[in-house]
């Protein structure tokens, strides 16, 4: 046998890429460093790293200042609780009655028509999720002042992206058998909906809703910061004051709510399912 026949004979070196795939793939490595190279000299330019090493200094600081929080304080707080738990509930509530109809519209075999009523239906979802609540809570208070009013509604318009949107999603993923079952004993179409398709994404609206009022729950905290209402008000004027020891206890209180509101809404979810 000669050398040539054995060089062909012997088993080539397995590679997962061939030299081309490997030089382009090299090559997008580079690009996404120089990218992100670049992204990072763009956000720090502005920056001013004297400040930046003395963070730990002053982080020291204001923790010193902070401790021992004002437990007096306490006492002011249980209104503005109340009034974020109802900013959160009621949005909540607000959110979910005008998302329902949008999510029906938005689902394609719920919709009166997939080129006009659908895409309308699904640009207010994505509107809705696109605008963070606290800039719904700044344009609202431009519109209607401060106060816990234009709090709720700015929960209530963010929360209709949100539930929409899993909600279309659960009613185009209905058994489309029990629908039929319904139709063909000719019931009207509101009876097929409320019959048919109603029942088969109950539980996860009603899902959807408590994890919603748990999110609303931690949203509506710094609503108050823009004059939306609720404990960031309380919270907003501790720091403009630079009382150190009422922020402590603002954010205790505020941990305290956010954990209720958890564990409220896991007993709610475990009887839902």
């Amino acid at each position: 046998m000669n050398v040539a026949t054995s060089q062909a004979l012997r088993p080539t070196a397995w590679r997962k890429r061939s030299a081309k795939a490997e030089l382009i793939n090299f090559a997008l490595w580079v690009l996404v460093l120089a990218f992100v190279s670049w992204t990072f000299q763009v956000m720090t330019q502005d920056t001013i790293w004297a400040f930046v090493l003395d963070a730990p200094a002053q982080a020291q600081d204001i923790g010193s200042r902070m401790v021992p929080p004002a437990w007096d304080f306490i006492h002011e707080l249980w209104w503005p609780l109340w009034e974020t738990i109802n900013i959160a509930t009621l949005g909540t509530l607000i959110g979910v009655v005008m998302a329902v109809p949008v999510a029906f519209l938005a689902a394609r075999n719920t919709t009166p028509s997939t080129r006009f009523v659908r895409p309308l239906a699904l640009f207010v979802i994505v509107a809705s999720r696109s605008i963070n609540s606290l800039i719904w809570a700044l344009l609202l208070v431009s519109i209607l002042g401060p106060g816990v009013v234009a709090g709720i509604i700015a929960i209530a318009l963010r929360s209709i992206g949100f539930v929409g949107k899993l909600l279309y999603e659960a009613i185009e993923e209905i058994d489309p058998k029990q629908v039929e079952a319904i139709e063909a004993t000719g019931a009207s179409t509101a009876q097929t909906m409320a019959w048919g398709v109603a029942p088969q994404v109950a539980p996860t609206l009603a899902g959807v809703t408590v994890f919603r009022w748990d999110i609303n729950i931690r949203e509506s905290t710094v609503l108050g910061l823009v004059g939306a209402g609720g404990i960031g008000v309380k919270l907003e004027a501790a720091l403009g004051t630079l009382a150190w020891p009422k922020v402590t206890m603002l954010l205790i209180a505020i941990l305290a709510t956010v954990v209720v509101s958890e564990w409220v809404t896991a007993k709610v979810r475990e009887k839902l399912i």
